[in-house]
């Protein structure tokens, strides 16, 4: 991996830099979305359709092979249900929290995946791991306020308000860590198009089913919900499309980490967009999250 951080060209950063972007803007997105009357399943299930019809489209033209070996036929309904399962968890916590801390709780997801690999595969989590983990925790300690310092409501009244949102992405941090660790050992060797498509379209046939049961879509209540529905849309369907199609002929698989700048992107597209801000602390911790999760994953191994 060492060999590829270090031959990253500039546009290959950049690139990386603009998919950090749009993940950023899509969650913006989503929550303005919800703020004018879209529902989680709603969003989740016209996001999954239209990326799955995107990367199939893609798989077509590029002729890439439907091949699938027995372990990944009984792996990938498992990680297509953990995907759906944690999209639904981190969209209700951005339509809780402020994105930014939403996406920062969701970055844990690096200790989420340590701690599967360790359990089902027994691999014991690296050094740089567990001297990172402390690091992860106290930025997310001072990023989320949980003592109400900053906010002034004190740890009761902050966990009153954070509480159900800082659970769903801790939530959707776990469920993708699970995905992360069973797409490495069981899937590994599957094409990334391959796999986007046949993961986004089970989320899709799910989420359908979830917007089913309770009674159809819950469509957005003015424009600006449209704007979110479609925007979040667009631009999670681009970064993954530009994910595993332009990032491949870059030769810079491995340097996703870089991506992690994330959390930062959508603190100031909040900001700009929603109006959300948060205190200096606040932001502190999240610069200490973002740099302790991309040093993890641009370290020399």
């Amino acid at each position: 991996m060492n060999a590829s951080v270090r031959a990253l060209s500039s546009a290959a950063f950049a690139t990386l830099l603009l998919i950090a972007l749009l993940m950023a803007g899509n969650h913006v997105a989503a929550r303005l979305a919800f703020d004018h009357g879209v529902d989680v399943v709603t969003a989740v299930t016209f996001r999954s359709f239209f990326t799955a019809l995107v990367v199939g489209l893609l798989l077509v033209m590029q002729r890439v092979p439907a091949s699938f070996s027995p372990r990944q036929r009984k792996a990938l309904p498992l990680i297509g249900l953990l995907i759906s399962v944690q999209s639904l968890f981190l969209y209700s916590a951005v339509a809780r929290l402020p994105v930014a801390l939403a996406l920062l709780a969701f970055n844990s997801y690096p200790l989420w995946t340590a701690f599967w690999a360790l359990v089902l595969y027994r691999h014991r989590p690296e050094r740089a791991l567990l001297l990172a983990m402390p690091v992860i925790l106290i930025g997310l300690v001072l990023a989320l306020d949980v003592f109400g310092a900053a906010s002034g409501l004190g740890a009761a009244g902050q966990w009153a308000e954070i509480g159900a949102g800082v659970a769903f992405a801790l939530a959707a941090a776990a469920t993708f860590g699970l995905a992360l660790v069973l797409t490495q050992h069981e899937v590994g060797g599957l094409d990334g198009r391959l796999r986007t498509f046949v993961t986004m379209a089970m989320v899709f046939v799910l989420a359908l089913g979830g917007v089913l049961w309770q009674g159809g879509p819950s469509w957005p209540a003015a424009s600006a919900g449209w704007w979110g529905l479609v925007l979040l849309t667009l631009l999670y369907g681009s970064g993954i499309t530009i994910l595993f199609t332009v990032l491949p002929r870059l030769g810079v698989v491995g340097n996703s980490a870089i991506m992690n700048v994330e959390p930062v992107f959508s603190l100031i597209l909040a900001w700009v967009i929603l109006g959300q801000a948060i205190a200096p602390v606040q932001i502190l911790g999240a610069l200490v999250v973002v740099g302790a999760v991309m040093w993890l994953g641009m370290r020399r191994r």
